[in-house]
């Protein structure tokens, strides 16, 4: 994917950043997605980003699973921003700050251009958070797609 005539992300990058995902939702019960898109239409361009976020984490159905424990890792690369949502369970468990932390850090790659890099590392950063609080169950299955979704 090409924006602002620079590489973003290679194919062979999303498709490892989707066994990234997979990998770490092996100790837990979460469910953690990654979209990468532009603003749809112009309805949402008047909309802030956790606004926007909220939208497509609802979009994606990812408040419907079981233990209300998915993430959205959600980037527009084209404004350059991108915003962390975790669902209502995980809230009331992970320690306030954490996901600015994340999101710090993984903004400190995209800074330097290693855009791969921030990503995979906030998935596994994710992952290990998840698997604190919400360990995989006996009978856990992925509910949520490890695919990037681009758009």
């Amino acid at each position: 994917m090409a924006l602002f005539g620079e590489k973003f992300l290679s194919k062979l990058e999303m498709q490892s950043l989707s066994e990234v995902i997979a990998e770490a939702e092996k100790n837990t019960s979460g469910e953690i997605r990654v979209v990468v898109r532009r603003r749809r239409h112009w309805k949402e361009r008047k909309l802030q980003l956790p606004e926007v976020a909220l939208n497509e984490f609802h979009r994606l159905g990812m408040g419907k699973t079981r233990d209300r424990t998915g993430v959205l890792i959600m980037l527009l690369m084209s404004e350059r921003k991108f915003q962390i949502i975790a669902d209502e369970g995980i809230h009331a468990k992970v320690e306030e700050g954490t996901w600015d932390r994340f999101a710090s850090e993984m903004s400190e790659h995209f800074k330097d251009g290693r855009f791969y890099h921030g990503i995979s590392e906030t998935i596994r950063a994710v992952g290990s958070e998840l698997a604190k609080h919400f360990p995989r169950k006996s009978d856990d299955t992925d509910e949520l797609s490890n695919e990037i979704i681009e758009q």
